[in-house]
């Protein structure tokens, strides 16, 4: 992946910021469960904390639990958070090489990782090699992230499109909910299903919670902004006005999730039982 320097998802305030906008058992239930049946390996690419595969290895306790990341201090944070949980385990490595056996994993899974990952394609075959013959790939991921305002702001959709050109230079990618289908395909996966559910909604002036969030990812960001904008008083009056567009009672901002799920074919001389 990336360095510290380009890689956003390595600062430790965006692994705060990420978890502190989910509820894992609620995630868990609406989106893992139901693909869980028979399931005896899990893994997680792109782990972070480790807060999902604590709740997943304590739900079934007969399932591998398995987790990776490239943060060394992600996999610290998981291992301490996985401590005491002899079905789950947590270490360090690159989605472009994941370091587990072909055909291993009955389920490999990603959240919120491809739009960081400059080589997607790559890193969706990668998953599928580690995947079990007849196993699935669940990805998740944002589509039009930072992107779709009405009505717009000039001023600030030109901003918005200069930092998504700065970000684009590390791989970050808007708009890779709506690729994850493709990818999939490219990576001679089958039997793809496509769910899309609102993640951004906000429709008139935007709660004191979310906006506190979107001020914390800006801040981490900040670096990346100013490198688009040309200076560090450029980046806060992006900010200022970013975060004031969303105070607006007359705008509305939005952005989809896309839950991808794909199967990796059964090895061809392989037999149902039933």
């Amino acid at each position: 992946m990336n360095n510290e320097s380009t890689y956003i998802m390595e600062h430790p305030r965006e692994a705060q910021r990420l978890l502190d906008k989910v509820d894992p058992e609620a995630w868990i239930a609406k989106f893992l469960e139901p693909h869980l049946g028979g399931v005896r390996s899990f893994l997680s690419v792109g782990c972070g904390p480790g807060v999902f595969l604590r709740e997943l290895a304590n739900s079934y306790p007969k399932m591998n639990v398995l987790g990776v990341d490239v943060s060394p201090a992600r996999v610290r944070d998981a291992a301490e958070r996985l401590s005491g949980l002899s079905n789950a385990r947590v270490c360090a490595g690159d989605a472009m090489s994941l370091p587990f056996d072909s055909d291993s994993i009955d389920l490999v899974f990603s959240r919120f990782l491809m739009e960081y990952v400059p080589d997607k394609q790559g890193a969706i075959r990668e998953m599928a090699r580690v995947c079990a013959p007849g196993g699935m790939i669940l990805l998740q991921d944002l589509d039009g992230q930072l992107i779709w305002h009405s009505p717009e702001d000039p001023e600030l959709q030109a901003d918005i499109e200069n930092v998504l050109s700065q970000l684009a230079r590390s791989g970050f990618d808007p708009f890779v909910g709506r690729k994850l289908f493709s990818l999939c395909l490219g990576a001679a996966l089958t039997e793809v299903r496509v769910q899309v559910d609102p993640y951004h909604l906000y429709a008139g002036s935007i709660q004191e919670k979310d906006l506190a969030n979107w001020n914390t990812k800006l801040e981490i960001a900040h670096a990346q902004i100013k490198a688009a904008l040309g200076s560090d008083k450029a980046a806060q009056e992006f900010s200022d006005r970013f975060l004031a567009y969303l105070r607006n009672p007359e705008t509305l901002t939005y952005s989809c999730l896309f839950t991808v799920t794909a199967n990796k074919p059964a090895a061809p001389n392989s037999r149902q039982h039933g």
